[in-house]
């Protein structure tokens, strides 16, 4: 094949957190798709976890491939459990990574923003290079403008409201809401910031529809570019790739959907913090309760415990396993589950999330209004999306910003929770709207990617514009 006719060549490379290597490898195989020869770079007992589903696109014939760096001997990155956290060094794949570029330089890399060492190198070797940052427009904007204003630096208190300026919708937060390192003075975002002005744009894995307001301000206030091409997790069409994305679940993907089947339509709440949280015993106590006050059917994913004690059930009401395996009430995963299989079954009414990107993008995506419960990162900016911009959730009320590996200083207590889940799985006029509001949001993100829709587009400009500058 001649150069001019030779497909566009992308590599990309993930991060090593489960929520940011699993987009990354969902926005590597939409390239694909659209034709680009895509290759993901990663360490090998990274590429065991996501090795099936490449090989299912090779034998639909799409030109993906993994290439796994060559470390030294017994050196590696693992990222067994998909804990892995923002400030996990990988550096180490510095000289097989510049060995690699050297040897074979692709149309551009689409990197990662917490690989911070693997900016220079890219740009040293003069190699187009892409931003994957894991988040939405809004909080994009939202972040930019607290930076830009910093409203927060002038209210009395951590609990005092501000508003934050400049954006398209009245957005209101406490400083207790916000990262430290915004909080704080930091050099963490400006390094950020200066290697996303330098790049050649930004990959964000969302949908014109789904924030169109963010979406034109972030390209004609703030003056980027970039593609917006999720939601990056529909391309998960099948089972399979449903049931072992990330990790193999713990909970048999057959009895979970036997037991989903066996309950009503919008029935049942699924909870879920993600990969990187960790509750502490005494808030999974306070769930539990008010799971059980509320007399709601509920799938509920337990990660990994904050300095949880020897004997498990010390977070768990006494006698509530076996109250709930009685009634089949609910069921209690811990560790990993098929979360797109879940969340696109009907029985499945609602969603207690921590508001991470991926969860929230997904949650839209099935068509399931939320309660949220914002942790760390930029959650607390993905709250105000769903609940005050788009009106598809409902708050449980924690206001205390945290980072995934710090003790919490407070408690959400039942009752708020209880309240959460009544007004969300209710049958009253509001839970009825946020239901309309979130299917009409879903039937938009499945069109987004449909052959000649936005999503669809911007992944075919990046496409073309890679190709016409390959030709110059």
């Amino acid at each position: 094949m001649d150069a001019k006719n030779a497909p566009v060549e992308m590599f990309f490379f993930p991060f090593v957190g489960g929520g940011h290597q699993i987009p990354m490898i969902d926005t590597a195989r939409v390239f694909a798709a659209h034709g680009a020869k895509s290759t993901i770079i990663t360490t090998l007992s990274n590429a065991l976890q996501f090795q099936k589903s490449i090989t299912r696109d090779q034998q639909c014939g799409l030109a993906i491939t993994i290439h796994s760096l060559t470390l030294p001997e017994n050196a590696d990155i693992t990222d067994i459990d998909m804990s892995a956290g923002p400030f996990t060094d990988t550096s180490i794949l510095r000289e097989p990574f510049r060995h690699l570029l050297t040897q074979h330089r692709p149309d551009c890399i689409v990197i990662d923003m917490f690989h911070r060492w693997a900016t220079e190198v890219i740009d040293e070797l003069q190699i187009k290079r892409v931003v994957f940052n894991g988040n939405g427009c809004f909080p994009y904007c939202v972040n930019d403008n607290l930076r830009r204003y910093t409203p927060h630096d002038k209210v009395g208190s951590n609990s005092e409201a501000f508003i934050i300026p400049g954006l398209p919708d009245r957005i209101q937060m406490t400083r207790s809401q916000l990262p430290n390192f915004l909080r704080r003075p930091s050099a963490f975002p400006d390094r950020l910031k200066s290697a996303d002005e330098k790049s050649f744009g930004t990959v964000i894995n969302s949908f014109y529809e789904l924030e169109p307001s963010y979406a034109n301000y972030l390209r004609n206030e703030m003056g980027k570019k970039v593609w917006i091409i999720g939601p990056v997790s529909l391309c998960n069409r099948n089972a399979a790739d449903k049931t072992e994305r990330g990790k193999l679940s713990t909970i048999d993907e057959q009895s979970c959907l036997n037991w989903l089947n066996s309950k009503q339509p919008n029935s049942v709440v699924y909870i879920s913090f993600g990969s990187l949280a960790r509750l502490p015993p005494e808030q999974l106590m306070e769930i539990a309760y008010a799971l059980e006050a509320s007399d709601q059917s509920f799938i509920w994913v337990v990660g990994k415990i904050f300095n949880a004690s020897e004997e498990e059930e010390t977070w768990l009401p006494s006698g509530f396993e076996e109250r709930i395996r009685e009634s089949n009430k609910g069921l209690i995963v811990r560790g990993w589950a098929p979360q797109l299989l879940i969340l696109e079954h009907g029985a499945v009414g609602g969603f207690m999330t921590h508001c991470g990107w991926n969860s929230t993008l997904e949650g839209f995506s099935a068509g399931k209004p939320m309660i949220t419960w914002p942790l760390s990162a930029e959650q607390f900016s993905n709250e105000k999306l769903v609940t005050d911009v788009l009106r598809v959730g409902v708050k449980v009320g924690n206001q205390e910003w945290a980072s995934w590996d710090e003790k919490r200083r407070t408690v959400v207590g039942r009752e708020k929770v209880e309240v959460a889940l009544k007004k969300l799985m209710g049958n009253g006029e509001d839970a009825e709207d946020m239901r309309r509001r979130v299917k009409d949001i879903a039937e938009k993100a499945r069109r987004a990617v449909q052959h000649g829709e936005t999503s669809y587009a911007d992944a075919d400009a990046l496409i073309q514009e890679l190709k016409a500058q390959k030709q110059c």
